[in-house]
């Protein structure tokens, strides 16, 4: 799934992997703390059998001899003490409030007007509970619960309480009347929010920041971004975007002709275009690792636990500075004419729930800007989702599979003998050590697998993307607008014909024209009925047939 942009950009050539920095541009919403609210406890992991390294594991030979990385290497992952992203920033509307749920915690992101920034809180209103991604931002500003009309402000304390007298006690300043308020940044063109509300981490930002990526905020590169919700699992999920060697077969037809790859001594080949894939990984930590494709190809870095980038294309010297200086903002004439192409794939894998996930991603470019401009975003979503329609199915039978075989079982239920499979091992082998291969859920969580549903419920597209894209929704409102003035059209002509004949339309060839007109208008709209079924709602794969 690591070649899931392909299809839309031409071949360009990527940088070097890039370290994280500390210090990155970004809008902050973190803020003093309201009085402590009341919200759900989180619980920590629960232990679980530790499962065997693969017997494939990949070389991870490293130089660290200090204690301090040693540490880093052994010690287990914090899954809440890590930034989480919710939505790119070009898909929430600021007049509405969002729900999301990330961590099994349900949270709403709105957009606080009196500061100018994005808040995230527990998607719960502290009265009776009712869901606050549900209610509207009132004339002043506030989050308005809809339920009974509590509001509250960007700090999480309540404002107004319609029921309470004037004259009474100001029940609304009680602590319990506060809702939970997570500290939240706006980083790369997206909302990232941190899962503790206490007072203590309300300046996390100081200590860190979620991992950023240069080449977004690039003024030289243009970044499409792009969401859906899926059906299967985040291990499951993390394990198929590090599997190179499965995109010709399971993305079949949709990926163009792939070059058959050099392998001495093969005499067999298939149509598909697979072969041999030799990867290295190194780094790796309780932070993730970093794998390299050999034959200078390209390169792959994870950073636990949600971020996924790099390119599979050759790389050249890389235009970007590798320590922690400053990235320089804008580029000499010169020096934009000597750059090289380059095309990053980035992926946020988002933990929902047991059995669900998100990914949110990100094409980086600095080759076709242009297109950009004639081009509308939805369009550039119908090949991706297209890909993850593909092998969606496959995925979600499989994390039963692996439920069935135990988590713990992970390396005796399947067969890595190839080199291909190294990223796959690298993660299953960093959620084993670093994770007792389970997600650290920020609530009690049942973790049980929901029931296997229909194809076309498992593969609706509607709610898993096109309702969270605001481009997508906006595509399909003008698109159903279209279909039904098209119909109205044929009626219209037939209508037209039927009473201006023998006066307005007196020949054979006027009486064809008119009735082919007819027909025109009523089979663009069947075909364009049948475009907004595939691309918006639901579209079947068939890998037999491909």
């Amino acid at each position: 799934m690591n070649s899931l942009s392909i299809l839309l950009f031409p071949r360009a050539r990527p940088s070097l992997p890039l370290p994280l920095r500390a210090a990155a541009p970004a809008t902050s919403s973190t803020r003093a703390a309201a009085p402590a609210p009341r919200r759900w406890r989180q619980r920590a992991p629960l232990p679980s059998p530790v499962s065997a390294v693969a017997a494939e594991a990949p070389s991870a030979a490293s130089p660290f001899g200090a204690e301090a990385e040693k540490e880093k290497e052994e010690r287990q992952f914090d899954w809440l003490d890590q930034w989480y992203p919710l939505a790119p920033v070009c898909d929430l509307d600021p007049g509405a409030p969002h729900g999301k749920t990330v961590l099994g915690l349900r949270v709403v992101a709105w957009y606080d007007r009196a500061v100018d920034e994005w808040r995230v809180f527990d998607d719960a209103c502290p009265h009776r509970l009712a869901p606050l991604s549900e209610g509207r931002i009132d004339d002043k500003g506030r989050l308005q619960c809809v339920y009974h009309g509590w509001c509250f402000d960007g700090r999480g304390s309540c404002q107004f309480i319609p029921q309470a007298p004037a004259l009474g006690p100001p029940v609304h300043k009680n602590s319990k009347a506060c809702v939970a308020s997570y500290p939240s940044v706006v980083q790369n063109n997206i909302l990232w929010f941190y899962p503790r509300a206490d007072g203590e981490h309300q300046d996390i930002l100081q200590r860190k920041r979620p991992p950023f990526i240069p080449e977004i905020d690039d003024p030289s590169f243009v970044a499409v971004y792009g969401v859906r919700d899926l059906p299967y699992g985040y291990d499951v999920l993390v394990e198929n975007l590090m599997d190179p060697a499965h995109v010709p077969y399971a993305h079949k037809g949709l990926m163009g002709k792939l070059r058959k790859k050099e392998d001495l001594g093969r005499v067999e080949f298939d149509i598909e275009g697979g072969g041999p894939i030799k990867m290295k990984t190194k780094e790796a930590n309780v932070d993730g690792f970093l794998t390299e494709q050999q034959e200078n190809r390209g390169y792959f870095r994870y950073v636990a636990p949600c971020t996924f980038y790099g390119s599979p294309l050759p790389r050249e010297v890389a235009p970007f500075a590798v320590d922690d200086s400053p990235l320089p903002t804008e580029a000499t004439e010169e020096e934009k004419k000597k750059k090289k192409p380059q095309f990053m794939m980035v992926f946020m894998c988002v933990p929902v729930a047991p059995g669900k996930s998100r990914v949110i991603w990100a094409f980086p470019r600095n080759v076709g800007l242009w297109l950009d401009k004639i081009i509308p975003r939805w369009y550039y979503h119908m090949g991706p989702n297209a890909l993850l329609d593909s092998d969606m199915y496959l995925l979600h039978v499989e994390e039963r599979n692996f439920a069935a075989a135990g988590v713990q079982n992970w390396h005796k239920a399947v067969y890595v003998p190839t080199s291909s499979d190294n990223m796959v091992i690298a993660f299953r082998n960093w959620f084993r050590k670093h994770c007792r291969s389970q997600v650290g859920w920020a609530v009690p969580t049942a973790d049980q697998l929901p029931a296997t549903p229909t194809k076309d419920k498992l593969m609706e597209r509607y709610w898993s993307h096109v309702a969270q894209c605001r481009s997508c929704s906006a595509a399909l409102k003008a698109m159903k607008a279209l279909e039904v003035a098209l119909q109205f059209a044929s009626v219209a002509v037939v209508g037209f014909l039927a009473v201006a004949k023998g006066t307005l339309v007196t020949s054979v060839v006027q009486r064809a024209a008119v009735v082919s007109l007819a027909v025109l208008c009523f089979a663009a709209s069947r075909w364009l009925a049948s475009f907004i079924e595939k691309n918006f709602y639901f579209h079947d794969y068939v890998h037999a047939y491909k």
